[in-house]
């Protein structure tokens, strides 16, 4: 049986070298993807989608609680993100652009219905568990903690909340973040400190009502932040 390299020998005698197979589009890089797109292979924007959507979904779950609603937020992304890509400057990441276009799109639903529905914070539906995924191997502390993360996080002005949500649940940098919403990250970093303040705060005084204490908590007003920070998100 002939070797391999005598079978190349014998193609290159012959001048027909073998070509490497043409890359998949799942193995190219977003920007290649983002390219590709720009000629009309569909295909390739398909692959942007499912490298992204369920991490888009989580992040516009977390702000608005209601999993179709989030859906549908992912899918008008999509649509306004492919129909920009003209517009995509394909030296910079696109992931934060993807997730920029997302988090306006959910800030302005909240703005428009003045946050979630009431029901989304006191009863959890099937996607809550799976939107906090807290390490516990008991299911009701876990549900318990869940609830109650959601309850605080709902009490924090939108900005300081899809801080976050971005750097904290979902686990995306600083400069990511920065991205996302269009900040500077020193910023970023100096609205995540004070984020987290405000949560441990309203965290204490929501456990303080177990020892018999007030048991209500406000909302926290939007405009206690400096003026640069009052800008729309993106």
């Amino acid at each position: 049986m002939a070797s391999e390299k005598s079978m190349d020998r014998d193609r290159k005698a012959e001048g027909t070298i073998p070509f490497p197979a043409p890359a998949r589009p799942e193995d190219s890089g977003d920007a290649r993807l983002v390219e590709l797109a720009r000629d009309g292979d569909d295909d390739a924007f398909a692959v942007l989608v499912a490298r992204y959507e369920r991490k888009l979904i989580r992040v516009l779950y977390r702000l608005v609680h209601d999993e179709e609603l989030a859906r549908d937020l992912a899918q008008e992304t999509f649509w306004k993100v492919y129909h920009r890509l003209d517009r995509f400057d394909t030296s910079r990441r696109f992931g934060p652009w993807l997730f920029r276009v997302g988090v306006n799109l959910g800030l302005d639903q909240l703005r428009r219905h003045d946050g979630p529905p009431a029901s989304s914070i006191d009863r959890p539906g099937r996607a809550a568990t799976r939107a906090m995924e807290l390490p516990d191997p008991d299911p009701r502390l876990r549900e318990e903690i869940v609830q109650e993360v959601r309850f605080v996080l709902e009490r924090l002005p939108a900005p300081y909340r899809t801080i976050l949500i971005l750097r904290d649940l979902e686990g995306f940098s600083s400069a990511e973040v920065a991205a996302i919403v269009d900040r500077r990250e020193a910023t970023i970093r100096w609205r995540l400190a004070k984020a987290r303040d405000l949560f441990r705060q309203q965290w204490e005084r929501r456990q303080a009502t177990a020892n018999g204490g007030d048991p209500d908590l406000p909302t926290l007003p939007d405009d206690d932040e400096p003026q640069e920070e009052a800008r729309h998100v993106g």
